[in-house]
């Protein structure tokens, strides 16, 4: 980082657009964590950070939107969900400022907290030219990402449903490893069986 220059600031996105196929007709986004569905959660500890938050939801699915109602969070319509995450990435970065980084956070993991993302974004301003991976603590890759405003064009190319993987994997040598506490970074729920085993083990509500 230039000497005395700030970092260029964080935008979050939060992915919000799936469709929760494997739930088996619930929609996992919904499903009480905390005391209060999980969208809503991550979207509040987003929020928690102090940094603009967008989050990408499918155009006609108001259970998801009312489970945001009064949070300061900015609403992205995504058209074509089906089309795969790479679409609902393009739409986000789309309505990004091209001189912010972005935060690419997944709305499925239920242990993710302010902290963590706080951790994220600190780290991240001591070498904002990098993209910052989330880990577990014992090193194995998870979520979020950081992307810097370099990458804004790589993401906005993105096909398919493999999320921005490619990108992460393009530019190997240019990412930083943020461990995270226990496995926040690597939890996520995509079926009721995963919510039935974690709840079990976390006594997650």
């Amino acid at each position: 980082m230039t000497q005395g220059r700030a970092p260029p600031p964080v935008t979050v996105l939060v992915l919000a657009a799936g469709a929760s196929r494997r739930m088996r007709g619930v929609d996992k986004l919904l499903e009480p964590v905390a005391g209060q569905p999980l969208l809503r959660r991550i979207v509040g500890s987003a929020l928690g950070t102090g940094a603009p938050v967008l989050v990408a939801l499918p155009r006609n699915n108001p259970a998801r939107r009312a489970a945001l109602a009064g949070l300061a969070a900015s609403i992205i319509p995504v058209a074509n969900t089906q089309e795969g995450m790479a679409n609902t990435l393009r739409k986000g970065v789309a309505a990004l400022p091209r001189t912010n980084a972005v935060m690419v956070l997944l709305a499925d993991m239920p242990e993710i907290d302010t902290s963590d993302l706080a951790t994220m974004i600190a780290v991240y301003c001591t070498a904002p030219q990098k993209i910052h991976r989330a880990t577990s603590q014992d090193g194995v890759p998870g979520h979020p990402v950081i992307f810097p405003p370099w990458a804004h064009d790589d993401l906005l190319a993105l096909q398919g449903d493999a999320g921005a993987r490619a990108v992460v994997t393009k530019h190997a040598r240019a990412v930083i490893a943020v461990p995270l506490t226990a496995a926040h970074a690597t939890t996520d729920l995509d079926t009721p069986e995963d919510w039935a085993k974690w709840r079990a083990a976390s006594n997650g509500d």
